[in-house]
């Protein structure tokens, strides 16, 4: 549709009504309702000058979704179907404009959409006047200059504009509210936080509440933030006193938001502005009340161009007031993004660098770095500063995005004169775009709680307990209890039962008098037990010491003292237990096994035995006369009893020797294989559980770290 010229209005009267003849007092009328149409006209104008300073003074809100085109007042005799009413008389000379006003006293006939009929003042027809070529809205609504959406507000003649407020409220829109989507981590990122809340778990009886502390925060957080909207991204504005985020806040929003002035601090409480809905749920989150909850300008643009966004301002890091510095340390755990917003004389303030941007060095990817007042350093100068500010960033160990890489992006503007809003806002714009910031600060506070927990999962170096020092450990409880002595003692008691059995009975005889003979007597001394259980208890417990330092060697601290810990618990009555193993193990039970020449050696032994007695009674029968003297044969067979007896009993004992070591050997490794089960069982095998319980749990902390090898 468009607007025509009082000049063409009038021309296309005066080509669609007829001449004629002559003036009657109607004409006169006519000419009267033409020059009250002229001045009606001239009113009319004068409401849309006024209509335009309403909006040009309060910056009125722009409705989406609203009908669009002025409307006429029942005064006026418009409608919403019509696009005006001409005079019941059209009269040479009168203006299309004048008619289009609707103040004569005919009635338009037919919708907005057709021509309109133009009754006269007796109701019959003069002319028919396209009414799609008719438009009546004020110049500046026409061309676009003011157009919020809603119906073209009217003025009233006697009211002034009315006064708006700066803060625009919540918009209400047309269009039906989509659902908001929760939060979706990706595979690596749901596997880290699996790994992490397992490993909190499998931390929890080892390592103290204050330790794990952060990393249950950061699953806590996590798993909040997964339940919220994913299509929002919350970027909270930090800054020290007088570095101009506020007015930064509201130069972003297009309004007057937060309060800036020279009092100093300006901002109290957190205030949040959203460019979209359905982050209800994000701001409640930050604990920020709804009437610190504001929406930003509305502009097609800028909402387009940061739909998703919710801004909120913070109070200053530096305010003298302790209640404003835990608000922001507060918001700053929870937001997705942060804007650190300095000037020129405290960019490099240590309490900035120190407090805040070095221990976020890994959140460089949701960090926006703002060098605000720019306008006041003159020449290069800018320049200059910023590039120093880039260095203190560089040394806080924060990523620079340039050059295509992930990094914190900075950059240096002025929000009074507005040099340099437009750049952030379009990487903002880009930012929320990617609908990624969340995932990244979850990311970033996993790195940052598994770089806090590194001292106490990981040490760089291989850690466990070697075969050899098993074997140590079982050598040395093999010494406590004798192992070696059990297997000489098993050793001199076979050779004592070889000799016995294969021994002349004469010497036998001799043995038995004298183990009676020293029994009684008392000859040998009773061993001290106390001062031999003392050492047994000594040699226990050092090599208890031993095998939990070997163990704990390459452990961080809290494992290597449940290491030892595991040890010392099961020492506690491990050398009562070996004493009792080596009571039973240690003693053969029963006669020791016999070779299989032993009844060989025995019927050889009794022969000589008994060619002594033959030889002896038949010299005595000789001596006595009751044989015929003969000492050849009776000599012959004494002596052989007397030489073959004594060497019957040493060849047995010759042979018995192998025998009785292998017996000895075998009662020695039984005794160490004994003591070494029972160490094992009370000391070795509760250090190994503490042991992979580590390896468990470092594999855990390397899947939350995201490395691929476990080193240690």
């Amino acid at each position: 549709m468009t607007a025509v010229t009082d000049h063409d209005h009038h021309d296309a009267s005066a080509e669609n009504v007829p001449p004629q003849e002559g003036l009657s007092d109607g004409g006169k009328a006519d000419e009267k309702r033409e020059m009250q149409g002229e001045q009606e006209k001239q009113e009319e104008v004068d409401k849309v000058d006024k209509v335009e300073k309403a909006e040009e003074t309060g910056k009125a809100e722009r409705n989406e979704g609203s009908q669009k085109g002025p409307e006429k007042g029942p005064e006026n005799g418009g409608g919403p179907g019509s696009e005006g009413e001409a005079p019941g008389n059209d009269a040479p000379g009168k203006t299309a404009s004048a008619a289009a006003a609707g103040e004569g006293d005919g009635n338009a006939n037919g919708g907005g959409g057709g021509d309109v009929d133009v009754d006269g003042a007796g109701g019959a027809p003069h002319a028919r006047v396209p009414s799609g070529r008719v438009d009546v809205r004020p110049e500046s609504e026409s061309s676009g200059a003011w157009d919020d959406g809603l119906i073209a507000r009217r003025v009233s003649e006697t009211a002034d504009p009315p006064v708006r407020e700066p803060v625009v409220e919540t918009r209400v829109s047309s269009s039906v509210t989509q659902p908001v989507m929760p939060l979706a981590y990706d595979g690596p990122l749901r596997s880290r936080l699996d790994a992490l809340r397992e490993l909190v778990g499998l931390s929890r009886t080892r390592l103290d509440s204050k330790t794990l502390a952060e990393a249950g925060r950061v699953l806590d957080e996590a798993a909040a933030r997964r339940r919220l909207s994913g299509q929002h991204t919350v970027v909270a504005i930090a800054g020290a006193t007088g570095s101009g985020k506020s007015q930064l806040f509201n130069a972003l929003a297009g309004v007057a938001i937060s309060e800036t002035g020279v009092r100093r601090p300006t901002t109290a409480m957190p205030i949040a502005c959203s460019w979209s809905d359905g982050a209800a749920t994000l701001i409640d989150r930050l604990g920020i009340p709804g009437r610190l909850r504001r929406r930003p300008l509305q502009s097609a643009e800028a909402e387009a161009q940061l739909r998703g966004l919710v801004l909120v301002d913070l109070p200053d890091h530096d305010s003298a007031a302790v209640q404003h510095r835990e608000q922001v340390d507060r918001v700053l755990a929870l937001v997705d993004a942060v804007i650190w917003v300095v000037d020129p004389e405290k960019y490099a303030d240590a309490v900035l660098h120190e407090r805040y941007l070095r221990p976020m060095a890994g959140h460089a990817e949701v960090m926006f770095v703002v060098l605000n007042q720019v306008d006041r350093l003159p020449g290069e100068a800018a320049d200059q500063v910023l590039d120093d500010l880039r260095r203190l960033l560089d040394e806080d160990g924060i990523a620079l995005g340039e050059y295509g890489e992930p990094g914190a992006t900075v950059l240096a503007l002025s929000a009074l004169t507005g040099d340099g809003v437009g750049e952030l806002r379009e990487a903002l714009g880009q930012f929320v775009g990617e609908r990624g910031a969340a995932a990244r600060r979850i990311s970033a506070d996993l790195d940052a709680a598994a770089w806090q927990l590194r001292p106490v999962y990981a040490t760089g170096r291989r850690a466990g307990l070697s075969e050899r020092a098993r074997d140590e450990f079982s050598d040395r409880l093999a010494d406590a209890v004798g192992a070696t002595a059990a297997g000489q003692a098993a050793e001199r008691v076979w050779l004592r039962n070889a000799n016995r059995a294969c021994g002349t009975p004469w010497l036998r005889l001799w043995r038995w008098c004298q183990d009676r003979r020293e029994s009684s007597t008392g000859r040998f001394a009773v061993r001290e037990q106390p001062d031999e259980e003392a050492t047994a208890r000594q040699r226990v417990e050092q090599a208890v010491r031993t095998v939990a330092e070997r163990a704990s060697i390459g452990l961080p601290a809290p494992w290597a003292l449940a290491v030892r810990e595991a040890a010392v618990r099961g020492a506690q009555g491990l050398p009562e237990a070996l004493d009792e193993l080596a009571t039973r193990a240690g003693t053969p039970s029963g006669r020791p096994p016999r070779p299989g020449w032993w009844p060989v050696a025995v019927l050889a032994q009794a022969s000589m035995t008994i060619l002594q007695i033959v030889g002896g009674l038949w010299l005595v029968a000789q001596i006595v006369g009751v044989m015929a003297p003969n000492l050849g044969v009776p000599v012959l067979l004494m002596s052989v009893g007397i030489v073959g007896g004594p060497g019957v009993e040493w060849s047995c004992r010759l042979a018995a020797r192998g025998p009785a070591r292998r017996y000895g050997l075998e009662a020695e490794r039984r005794l160490r294989e004994a003591a070494a089960g029972c160490g094992r069982a009370r000391v070795l095998d509760p250090v190994a559980a503490e042991l992979l319980r580590y390896r468990e749990v470092r594999e855990q902390y390397v899947r939350v770290t995201g490395a691929r090898a476990v080193v240690g």
